[in-house]
């Protein structure tokens, strides 16, 4: 999918205008006695720098000369790093980065290879690596989230879940309405913000594909594609993740662990 687009460049005087707004936020912080202004600072500061680095080493996989193994190397740390992190926001659940990573990788796999495989979205480097943050960066909250429920859910229901297999039940039924809970909750987020756009709020790529001169119809159909791969990575991400904890719930002998 292809858009013809004009280079949008704000320049260092555009850029600081926008800083007039993290000013305005200090000021704030401070008039309200919040105690936030110098996290907003740091923030602020940190988030341009990520993103200058960032954008300085994107030049090295967006041209269409470069070739797609560092962008395909690119994906391959975004997909260890989400998992890294997953694992340091649920330090107390045993196994969770292995469990993470796959399921991360199978919706990499399924979203950039439905995207790409049917030509929504050329294979270059432009593509690859921004779809893959895309996805990586709307599914990481969500793993989260439905590895603490999953584990919440066992904790909070143990007797109902060993009463189902004093009845004969097998792990995996007996726990099956309480998976479906926490992926449920897991899912509803996103859900709902998918419902959301155009009507409540712009999507961030629709607003800057206008900004820099495309045409406003291309750009929604470039975000309805997007929006598609976050909820389809979401999804995948929390069902894999959420039948992968639910599994390591129960010993071999089908008892629930406590």
């Amino acid at each position: 999918m292809m858009i013809a687009a004009t280079e949008a460049d704000i320049g260092l005087w555009g850029l600081g205008a926008s800083g007039i707004l993290i000013t305005i936020t200090v000021a704030i912080s401070m008039v309200q006695r919040l105690g936030l202004g110098r996290d907003v600072l740091i923030a602020a500061g940190q988030a341009l720098v990520q993103l200058l680095l960032v954008g300085f080493a994107l030049r090295l996989v967006v041209d269409e000369d470069d070739p797609l193994i560092w962008s395909w190397l690119w994906v391959v740390v975004m997909l260890l790093f989400a998992a890294w992190t997953v694992g340091r926001r649920a330090p107390d659940i045993p196994g969770v980065r292995p469990l993470a990573l796959a399921a991360f990788t199978l919706a990499a796999v399924v979203s950039l290879g439905v995207l790409l495989g049917f030509g929504a979205f050329e294979p270059t480097g432009r593509s690859i690596v921004p779809l893959a943050g895309m996805m990586v960066g709307n599914s990481l909250a969500a793993t989260v989230l439905v590895a603490r429920r999953v584990m919440a859910e066992a904790d909070e229901h143990a007797d109902q879940i060993e009463a189902r297999l004093a009845l004969g039940l097998s792990s995996t039924e007996s726990y099956a309405p309480h998976l479906r809970a926490a992926v449920r909750d897991a899912l509803v987020p996103q859900i709902e913000r998918t419902k959301a756009v155009g009507v409540v709020f712009l999507p961030g790529a629709m607003v800057g594909l206008i900004l820099a001169g495309a045409d406003p119809v291309e750009a929604v159909l470039v975000q309805v594609a997007v929006m598609y791969l976050i909820l389809g990575s979401v999804s995948t991400t929390t069902t894999v993740m959420g039948i992968g904890l639910s599994r390591r719930l129960f010993t071999p002998a089908a008892q629930l662990r406590r």
